[in-house]
């Protein structure tokens, strides 16, 4: 058998011609500073925008949220929700009977709404208390999946401080987070389909006719970009479904289909608006053939 033969270590000395290739510290003969691979390898914020304009890549620091919806949704959407949940808490028995689920959806909204201004890419109302009033929202619209004498008083406590930031005050109260924030944790994915059945509601209604459309174009641009938002939300991790293909398609179809009848109605063309509407339900009507139970 012959031997193997293998290469020879190098010498430990260098000859001369060597030394006049190489250098004892390469950096420093470098001019600049280093660059940051680590950096370099995270998400672009432009990565994978649509034709509407809003990036695919998933939510995160950088995403294009403006894209998605305006400072006046988000501030609108607000105070409509504020209306609905001081009129939820005005009865504990009625808050008991069925309100709490109203609360529920109401804050989960407002939750959403914080949410989405506290990662907003421009400057907007609220951003300072925005992390804040998310998490204080997030948990109350959680505990009010059941109408107990805790959820109602937290729930008027959460009107207060929804008050309190209307009138340009920050939140009372404090929420502490003890694990690192997640979108699921905003919102449940039930309390969205309802804000989105609602929205769907009203942009199908609008659609009826070019005489309705003309009527509600302010609401139509409002609820279409509430559906763009809620269809990039329900992509993000630990929701359920965020890693399947499918249901990612779905979500992002209804997306980009919200944003082009938000886009149609800005430029008041009936017609664009009313095809983009069918290409939203068309999506709607798909994901929930394929997953709702």
């Amino acid at each position: 058998m012959q031997p193997i033969r293998r290469a020879k270590p190098p010498a430990s000395v260098w000859d001369r011609t060597a030394t006049k290739i190489f250098v004892d510290d390469a950096f420093a003969e470098l001019d600049g500073e280093r660059p940051d691979f680590v950096a370099a390898t995270k998400p672009s914020a432009t990565a994978g925008a649509s034709q509407s304009g809003a990036a695919t890549s998933p939510a995160a620091g950088g995403f294009k949220w403006s894209a998605l919806a305006s400072e006046d949704t988000l501030t609108d959407e607000i105070k409509d929700m504020k209306a609905v949940l001081t009129g939820v808490v005005a009865s504990q028995s009625d808050f008991k009977g069925g309100g709490y689920d109203k609360a529920r959806e109401a804050f989960s909204a407002v939750a959403l709404a914080f949410g989405v201004i506290a990662a907003y890419d421009q400057e907007i109302r609220w951003r300072k208390d925005a992390e804040t009033a998310r998490d204080l929202f997030a948990r109350v619209g959680s505990n009010c999946k059941v109408g107990t004498d805790q959820s109602f008083n937290e729930s008027k406590l959460r009107v207060v401080d929804l008050e309190s930031l209307l009138d340009g005050n920050s939140p009372s109260s404090r929420a502490d987070r003890e694990d690192d924030f997640r979108w699921s944790q905003v919102a449940g994915r039930s309390a969205l389909m309802s804000r989105l059945e609602a929205a769907d509601a009203t942009l199908a209604a609008a659609g009826a006719s070019k005489a309705d459309f003309d009527k509600a174009m302010e609401r139509v641009v409002r609820d279409a970009e509430i559906v763009a938002l809620i269809g990039e939300v329900i992509q993000q991790a630990d929701y359920e479904f965020y890693d399947d293909d499918t249901y990612r398609g779905y979500a992002s179809a209804m997306r980009d289909a919200a944003l082009r009848v938000r886009d149609a109605a800005k430029k008041k063309d009936y017609e664009t608006a009313r095809a983009a509407l069918g290409e939203l339900k068309k999506s709607c009507d798909s994901c929930h053939g394929d997953y709702r139970s």
